[in-house]
Order: structure tokens, then C-alpha cells, then sequence
């Protein structure tokens, strides 16, 4: 058994000498290049684990003339769209021996500008640019970096390339769920109409269910889905048999409205909310059904593109829809499956 050398740092030349091989054909095996026959590099990656041997990342970065880093920036505050995707981005970069600087704004240019400085002055091999919503620029100009800039859930310049949920899919997504589950009178809950998310998800609303299908816009809150149902209650003489809400936070709000009138979720109506926030959807009552914007997903892919510019490789250009997916838990059921008859 190959013992690991101790108390100090293992270096090529500890690799070359337990494997009776040169430095120059140590260094070879390693990197996968030159001249070595199979036996012998295999005999060398198996020496390097077992001695604990770890290239040393400057020499690397010389070789290669990058730093094997790259800097991510967001205005994301709270971490809640920011930190799955930067997972999604680690993911990739990790397996190519790459570390990534995460760097929050809070949407304020001044500190923004010095995050940016500072992430070049570490000579960054490129830029991740993530935000909170898709029709608002960033708070810098990255456009006139000399480095290599990716955009994760964020909108990018002409001739950049940005990573971005599909909401219109997401939206046919919880409208198909809702109906296929028997909903024929479905309510949507929306944030802001000045997001573009909203205005978005609205739209494919209205196209399935309607033109002049109901749409209330409000807050991204708690508060505003509880204030919205006390609105359709004393509105409406008919309840609605489905809910589509525009956020998971808006959806615990309406479950909790209901609740509060003894309207059961999902015997009365089905609820579907969007976001797939664990946090907020597997706690709700009942867990909430609804949909993933696949963040990490955008973080692999904003990784990749960035793997490849680094090394001069062409990546698409233009802002790239990746699709949503449905989560199935309590809050929708089958109309077909509810006793609606009256009680004798």
C-alpha cells in the first residue's frame, strides 16, 4: 500500500520518484499528454492518489495562461433564485478544476462596481451575471469587460447569451395540470404586472382559459394571496374550482386564506403555485403542487457556456428558454375523484 507523504505538500517530483519515471514523463502522464504508454500513465494517476499528490493551481493557471476562476454577481439578496443556480454553475466548473467568487449587490451599482473591480483586479477568467427578474438591466455595464460574460436568469445585451426559465411553459404547465385534473373555472394570482413574469404567465392564462379570464395582479406575498381570496369571496357568489398562483409565497397565502373560510384545498379547489421553493412548498397545508423553474439546470448550463468561451470555443448566442417542470404533492386532485353531491 502507498503511503501519503506527511507533513508537507506532495509535489511531481515525490510522484516521478515513486513511480520510477522522469519528471518530464510524470508530468505527461498527469496532464494526458506526450508520449506515455497506457501502462506507465496509469501506474502514475494511481501513484498521484495514493500519495496524496494535488497539481498545484497557480502552475496551472500559468500553463493554461487563465486563473481557473470566475466571478459571479447578483442583485439577488436573498439568495433564493442566486443559490441553486451558483450551485448548478459550481457543479460544472468543479469537475474542471475551476472555483467561482459569488459576489452579492442588493442592486446597488456602487458596490456593484466594486465587487466587478475586485473580481477583475483576481484576473477572473469571466463573468456570471444572475438576478431577480428578466426585464431589468444590470445595475453595471458588463458589456465592456475584456473577459468572457454569461447571464443566468437575467436579461443580457444584444449578441450575449442569457439562460433564462421558459414562464410560458411554465404557465401551460400548471393551466394543462389544473385542467386535466377537471378545473373549468380556474383563477390566476399574480405578482406585479410590471414584471414581465407575470405579464407572461398571464398571457398563456388568458390564451388557454380565455381572454376575458380573471387575473388578479398584486404582490409577490403571503399577504397579498390572503388579501386576494377575501376579494374573490365577497366578488364572486361561485367559488372557483381552480387556483393558479403566480409564486409559492402568494399560493401559502391563499391556502391560508381558504383555510380561514373553511374552504378545503384540494376537496374545494386545487391549488397550484410556481417556483418550486422547498421551503415554502413542502411546508405549506397541503403541500403544495407546482412548478420548478429548474434553477440549477440554468446554473449548469450558464457553467458550461462559460467553460467553453474561456477555452475560445463559439456558444450559442441570444437568450435561451429552458423548460420548467411540474411538481406533483397534495394541493390538486381530480375533480372526478370529490363527492360534490349534496349531503342528504
Amino acid at each position: 500500500m502507498i503511503k501519503p507523504i506527511q507533513h508537507r505538500r506532495c509535489t511531481l517530483r515525490d510522484v516521478a520518484k515513486a513511480a520510477e519515471v522522469s519528471l518530464s514523463t510524470a508530468s505527461n502522464a498527469l496532464n494526458g499528454v506526450g508520449r506515455v504508454n497506457v501502462e506507465t500513465r496509469e501506474r502514475v494517476l494511481r501513484i498521484a492518489r495514493g500519495i496524496g499528490f494535488r497539481p498545484n493551481a497557480l502552475a496551472r493557471s500559468l500553463l493554461s495562461r487563465r486563473s481557473l476562476t470566475i466571478g459571479i454577481i447578483t442583485d439577488d439578496t436573498y439568495g433564493r433564485l442566486t443559490l441553486p443556480i451558483s450551485s448548478g454553475v459550481s457543479e460544472v466548473l468543479v469537475d474542471h478544476g475551476v472555483s467561482a467568487f459569488l459576489c452579492a449587490t442588493s442592486g446597488d451599482r456602487r458596490l456593484a462596481e466594486l465587487h466587478l473591480q475586485a473580481l477583475l483586479d483576481k484576473q477572473v477568467d469571466g463573468i456570471i451575471f444572475t438576478a431577480t427578474r428578466l426585464d431589468v438591466e444590470p445595475p453595471i455595464d458588463l458589456t465592456v469587460l475584456n473577459v468572457p460574460v454569461i447571464y443566468a436568469f437575467a436579461a443580457g445585451p444584444f449578441l450575449s447569451t442569457s439562460f433564462v426559465p421558459d414562464d410560458a411553459h411554465g404557465a401551460m404547465l400548471a393551466i394543462a395540470h389544473l385542467q386535466e385534473a377537471g378545473c373549468r373555472d380556474i383563477l390566476h394570482i399574480t405578482g406585479p404586472e410590471s414584471w414581465l413574469a407575470a405579464r407572461n404567465r398571464a398571457e398563456v392564462y388568458r390564451n388557454r382559459c380565455g381572454p376575458s379570464s380573471p387575473v388578479m395582479f398584486g404582490a409577490w406575498s403571503e399577504e397579498w394571496g390572503h388579501e386576494a381570496i377575501g376579494r374573490v369571496l365577497s366578488a364572486r357568489k361561485k367559488l372557483p374550482d381552480g387556483i393558479f398562483c403566480g409564486s409559492d409565497e402568494i399560493a401559502r397565502g391563499v391556502l391560508d386564506g381558504l383555510r380561514d373560510h373553511s374552504i378545503s384545498v384540494p376537496a374545494d379547489v386545487s391549488v397550484i403555485g410556481f417556483d418550486n421553493w422547498e421551503v415554502v412548498s413542502r411546508q405549506t397545508r397541503p403541500p403544495l403542487t407546482t412548478i420548478d423553474m429548474e434553477l440549477k439546470e440554468i446554473g449548469h448550463r450558464a457553467g458550461l457556456a462559460m467553460l467553453q468561451l474561456t477555452r475560445g470555443e463559439p456558444v450559442e448566442k441570444g437568450v435561451i428558454r429552458l423548460p420548467c417542470s411540474l411538481v406533483r404533492r397534495e394541493s390538486v386532485v381530480s375533480r372526478a375523484s370529490v363527492d360534490t353531491s349534496p349531503v342528504p
